[in-house]
C-alpha cells in the first residue's frame, strides 16, 4: 500500500501500477491499493485506506479514515466525509456527497466555534457492488444496501434495501435491480428475472434476494 505522496527513503516500495497525479494530496498515514489511481486534484486525507483498483476522480475528496474497497470508482468532486464505509465495487458518481453531522452547526449554543470535541461524526456505509447517481446526497448515518442504486439527485434518508431502485427528495423505492444495474422485470409471484443476466431473484416482505444462477428460460 502506497503511504504517502511525500518522499520518503524509508518507506515501503509502492504497490505496482499505483498512479497519484502531481497535484493530488495523498497525506501521510494514508494508503493507495494495488493498481489504484488519484487523479488531479484530489485529495485522500490520513488514515484513510484505498483498496486495489479503484479510481479516485479529480478534485475528490475522502475524509481521515474513510474505508474505500477493491474496484471502488469514485468520479470528479464527490465529497466522502468521514467515517464512511465504501464496500468492493461501489461506484459514487459525480459530485455525490456522503454527509457525517446529523445536526450541523458552524458554532456552539453559545456562539464559540465548534471542534472536533463539540460532535460525533456518523457515516454511510456503501454496500457491496452499489451505485450512487449524480449529484445525489447520503445524509448519514444510513446504509445503501448491495447492489442498490441511488439514482441521479436522488437525497437519501433511510437505509436503502439491496437491490432496490430509489429516486427522488427523500429517496423511495421505485422497483428493484440487479448486478447489472438494469430495473428487474416482475415475473409476478414475487418472482424478479433481470433482463441483462437472466439471474432470478426472490421477493419476501419487501427483501429482495437472488434466488440462484441465471436462467434464460421462462
Amino acid at each position: 500500500m502506497l503511504s504517502s505522496s511525500e518522499p520518503d527513503t524509508a518507506a515501503a516500495p509502492e504497490p505496482a501500477g499505483v498512479r497519484i497525479a502531481p497535484s493530488a494530496s495523498v497525506e501521510p498515514g494514508a494508503s493507495v491499493g494495488a493498481g489504484s489511481s488519484v487523479w488531479d486534484l484530489a485529495t485522500v486525507r490520513q488514515d484513510a485506506s484505498v483498496g486495489e483498483n479503484c479510481v479516485i476522480g479529480r478534485g475528490a475528496y475522502l475524509g481521515p479514515g474513510v474505508r474505500v474497497g477493491n474496484n471502488v470508482k469514485i468520479q470528479n468532486q464527490a465529497l466522502i466525509y468521514e467515517p464512511a464505509e465504501l464496500g468492493d465495487g461501489a461506484f459514487v458518481g459525480p459530485a455525490v456527497v456522503l454527509t457525517n453531522d446529523t445536526y450541523p452547526r458552524a458554532v456552539t449554543p453559545e456562539g464559540r466555534l465548534k471542534t472536533a470535541d463539540d460532535w460525533e461524526a456518523v457515516g454511510v456505509r456503501v454496500g457491496e457492488g452499489a451505485s450512487l447517481g449524480a449529484r445525489s446526497v447520503c445524509v448519514a448515518p444510513v446504509r445503501i444496501g448491495r447492489w442498490a442504486l441511488v439514482a441521479a439527485g436522488a437525497v437519501v434518508v433511510r437505509d436503502v434495501p439491496d437491490f432496490a431502485l430509489v429516486v427522488g427528495v427523500p429517496a423511495r423505492r421505485i422497483g428493484w435491480v440487479g448486478r447489472a444495474g438494469v430495473p428487474l422485470v416482475d415475473e409476478g409471484e414475487g418472482r424478479f428475472r433481470c433482463p441483462t443476466t437472466g439471474r432470478l431473484h426472490q421477493e419476501r416482505d419487501g427483501v429482495l434476494t437472488e434466488s440462484g444462477a441465471a436462467d434464460h428460460h421462462g
